[in-house]
């Protein structure tokens, strides 16, 4: 097995420049943990994004930002008629608030045609999914999402999963609480947010979060939360791992994302869990020094060094 598969939906990014302009990228939670995996990985091990493509003018330049990026679509479908989400980010200082436009969003049929989104995670190392791409699918679909993971996962991938959990994505918590279990249970690495979990599941503190999903079978928990330590339990240990303090962050867009990509990277490199947090607050601390989700190549593959 060689490379990875990140599953979601890849929209355009509006930031602002600072300037009253908009600057137009292509970015969202799944795809920002690829783009970290491309840029830190090396290059014999592919990096697949596994989603939906239209065919307008705005997804050929999508896809064009992947190849010259060296990121694959593996099976993917294109879809005629079909188009790409949008959304806008709104800085309060270095804090972020968005707006979204992605109701018919081509990503939201990834997982229609299950033998397709079969072939695209064949083979593949790794298996990146969260509760976003759980989110934009209609029932029959999330089941042929399970059905594909499981399918992977009795092949030999490792399966990672990051509950990600947005209220406006779901018809109820109950709803979102019954994926997101299911989800858990298909994993073998869990990357949530303390503030998603205390939100969705009521959970004190991450120690909280973490006995849940240890309950449910994980024995690798990574439990963030924000400029706070983050939680590691792993190989029968429990340590609290502290962030990286930027004096002067400029965006904090994908800070979350960025950190499942440095550490998922570290572990495929052979890394330890904790070792691997520590690549992992390392690539979030460089992403929120710049404008948007993703930082170039260069500047996440020096931070990722230390």
């Amino acid at each position: 097995m060689n490379g990875t598969a990140s599953i979601g939906e890849c929209m355009l990014e509006l930031s602002g420049t600072g300037t009253g302009d908009w600057k137009l990228n292509h970015a969202g939670d799944t795809f920002n943990v690829n783009w970290a995996l491309r840029a830190l990985l090396p290059a014999d091990k592919p990096t697949d994004y596994v989603s939906a493509f239209g065919d307008d003018p705005f997804s050929t330049q999508q896809l064009d930002f992947f190849a010259a990026s060296n990121i694959g679509t593996a099976a993917s479908p294109r879809i005629p008629g079909a188009r790409p989400g949008l959304y806008a980010i709104t800085l309060t200082g270095a804090e972020r608030s968005f707006t979204y436009w992605r109701g018919d969003s081509a990503a939201r049929r990834l997982a229609d045609d299950l033998d397709l989104l079969s072939k695209s995670l064949q083979n593949k190392e790794l298996i990146y999914f969260s509760g976003i791409t759980l989110a934009i699918l209609e029932d029959p679909a999330r089941a042929n999402l399970f059905e594909a993971i499981r399918t992977a996962r009795k092949a030999g991938s490792l399966i990672a999963f990051d509950p990600n959990y947005r209220p406006r994505l779901w018809t109820s918590e109950e709803q979102a609480q019954r994926a997101i279990a299911e989800a858990v249970r298909l994993s073998d690495i869990a990357l949530p947010t303390f503030p998603d979990e205390q939100a969705l599941f009521g959970d004190e503190n991450p120690e909280a979060t973490a006995e849940r999903l240890a309950a449910l079978g994980l024995n690798e928990i990574v439990v963030k939360n924000g400029e706070e330590p983050a939680l590691v339990i792993a190989d029968g240990r429990k340590e609290l791992l502290p962030a990286l303090h930027v004096a002067s962050p400029v965006d904090t867009t994908g800070a979350g994302d960025s950190f499942n990509g440095g550490y998922l990277a570290a572990r495929i490199l052979g890394k330890t869990p904790f070792e691997a947090a520590l690549c992992g607050h390392r690539v979030a601390a460089t992403v929120v020094q710049v404008r948007g989700a993703l930082a170039p190549f260069e500047a996440l593959q020096k931070a990722f060094a230390g």
